[in-house]
């Protein structure tokens, strides 16, 4: 999906953005409403055009990818079996030109070509207790964030909600300050062994406050005391990354109303745990559309990553079937006991090595009843045989889901220009390593033609 580029874009151009976004999120808005685990149960497939549901019908999950998701794989050609009908068309059409889109401006080194658990761009010393998403994460955000801090002369940075800096956890607290010390023991080992390679210059450790983060809290309460006394003439920079739910919004509300923060670098995530309202809208132009409600399922189904999604269609693995599978179960449970409905199931491991019954037997010993109960085997085996079908009412409701994150992204960057400030969304990670990779950038003064080195990529 190309998308739109969130870079650039005027105020009445981001206005007039919102406005199609909610349209379109409001007429679409039964597929994006819709649980896949009760396809059967409510017939969704039956709540798809007639036209839909025939030029869907049958696709295998590599041409979902291509046909409907827009990726194709390397070297194919996208070519349609049938006339697919104008309104299917449009949404796919709509869905691309609308999103913003999740590929960075520039190209990405493969660092984990050598060896896939190990970032070629980050030391040893870097990649301890660290997986390959957070150590690309790291690198990125850190970038940014570092040049952000010398465009607009920043003395502090303050990390909020990753166990660095600020953190409600203090659990968390005491496990950042074990490896930070680890990784301070390292480096000096290794200033000892090449001290040509490592950086001079003073090695400060982070100063962790135990501290849980309200958006009403004044910001010198929060803020300040991470130097006690505050230094004078302090200019802070706040960044989370990958804060979740309300955390985001406030960081928004603590860059807004603390003179002291004078830039703000926030990756946000899990969207369902924004508050309602409060969390959503928060801007005075999006409040005030019609159809700009964004419930619980819609926003998180905003958190679904569908470039993984996509690369599982194209290599067509048996792991598909989950969803299905799933359904399936649902239909069970409800017969069993109808006032039981979308019950949560532990984790089945390796469900794609299951019979179909063994899965719901396992489901059913999961949500509390008796595994053993007589199960209509034909039913079960009917509703296999339209795994397909599942997967592709899954990949329309996917095909949307961008667009409920857009509206999201737009809405805070609105809030942030009503107020006078200047603000961006910039794709820094590769989509395929972190699906929640569009940070936002904000500044209290305009960074002119310097905001463009924040999009670049360190050699």
């Amino acid at each position: 999906m190309p998308g739109v580029s969130a870079r650039g874009l005027s105020h009445e151009e981001r206005r007039r953005l919102a406005v199609n976004l909610t349209r379109v999120l409001a007429l679409y808005r039964s597929i994006l409403d819709a649980y896949i685990i009760e396809f059967f149960t409510d017939n969704l497939w039956g709540t798809l055009p007639c036209s839909w549901q025939e030029a869907l019908d049958g696709l295998n999950p590599p041409q979902l990818a291509t046909l409907l998701l827009g990726m194709p794989g390397e070297g194919e050609v996208v070519r349609y079996r049938s006339v697919w009908p104008l309104a299917l068309l449009a949404l796919k059409s709509t869905a691309s030109a609308l999103a913003f889109t999740r590929k960075p401006g520039f190209r990405t080194p493969s660092e984990f070509q050598e060896n896939p658990s190990q970032s070629s761009r980050l030391t040893a010393p870097f990649r301890k207790h660290v997986r390959p998403k957070k150590q690309h994460e790291i690198r990125r955000l850190g970038e940014l964030v570092k040049k952000l801090s010398e465009l607009t002369g920043c003395t502090q940075i303050v990390d909020v909600g990753s166990g660095q800096s600020i953190e409600g956890d203090q659990r968390l607290v005491e496990r950042a300050q074990h490896l930070d010390r680890e990784l301070l023991q390292a480096l000096e080992k290794e200033e000892k062994r090449n001290p040509q390679v490592v950086q001079t210059g003073p090695r400060l450790s982070p100063y962790h406050v135990v501290r849980w983060v309200d958006p009403t809290t004044l910001c010198e309460e929060l803020l300040l005391p991470l130097e006690n006394p505050p230094p004078s003439g302090v200019r802070l920079l706040l960044t989370g990354l990958h804060a979740c739910g309300d955390l985001s919004v406030a960081l928004l509300r603590h860059f807004s109303c603390c003179p002291e923060v004078v830039a703000l670098a926030s990756v946000g995530c899990c969207y369902m745990k924004l508050s309602d309202p409060g969390g959503y809208p928060l801007s005075q132009w999006v409040a005030k559309l019609p159809g700009n409600e964004l419930p619980y399922r819609l926003r998180e189904g905003a958190c679904h990553a569908l470039e993984e999604y996509a690369e599982r269609l194209q290599k067509a693995g048996p792991g598909l079937r989950t969803h299905c599978y799933r359904a399936a179960l649902e239909t069970v449970i409800r017969h069993a006991q109808p006032e039981l409905q979308r019950p949560g199931v532990q984790g089945i491991p390796r469900v794609h090595e299951l019979k179909i019954e063994e899965y719901v037997q396992r489901g059913l010993q999961r949500v509390g009843l008796d595994p053993q109960l007589p199960l209509n085997l034909a039913a079960l085996q009917a509703h296999q045989a339209q795994e397909n079908r599942v997967v592709a009412f899954f990949s329309l409701a996917l095909l949307l889901a961008p667009l409920v994150e857009t509206l999201i992204l737009l809405d805070r960057l609105l809030y942030l220009q009503e107020q006078g400030f200047h603000a961006e969304l910039l794709p820094i990670f590769s989509p395929e390593l972190s699906p929640r990779n569009l940070v936002l950038v904000a500044t209290k003064r305009p960074l002119g033609q310097a905001f463009s080195v924040l999009e670049t990529e360190d050699s």
